[in-house]
């Protein structure tokens, strides 16, 4: 373990970039929430739902970065049973989980995790950090 913290701020940059570019794909790409919806992501804390976008896909998004990946594993994301991922404003949901509206809850929870550290950065710097 000692190992992964002594890698983590070499990675840090390497995965905000991986991030950041995937946030950007799903802004571009992703669907704006709908009424219900936003009402949902009201009440999981979003403070600005209309900024969402969600983007369906058949398999998550991954790190291209070997240790990136590593570590991100090691943490419990990208698992067979992934259902989604959030990065930002921009949520990925599997194929057969689009319609999920608690899949998508649980994502919204994680966009008001970013909200709450003011953004993409600083909540992944805690978050990579704590896991």
């Amino acid at each position: 373990m000692n190992s992964l913290l002594t890698t983590l701020p070499v990675l840090l940059p390497v995965a905000y970039a991986w991030a950041e570019k995937q946030e950007l794909i799903i802004s571009d790409e992703g669907t704006p929430l709908g009424e219900a919806q936003l009402a949902d992501a009201r009440r999981a804390g979003v403070m600005q739902p209309e900024k969402i976008r969600v983007l369906r896909v058949e398999a998550l998004p991954q790190p291209e970065n070997e240790d990136v990946m590593f570590i991100a594993k090691r943490m419990g994301l990208f698992q067979p049973q992934s259902t989604g991922i959030t990065l930002g404003y921009g949520i990925c949901l599997r194929h057969g989980f689009w319609d999920d509206r608690l899949a998508l809850v649980h994502e919204c929870v994680h966009v008001a995790q970013y909200e709450k550290f003011n953004g993409l950065r600083p909540f992944l710097s805690v978050y990579l950090r704590e896991c």
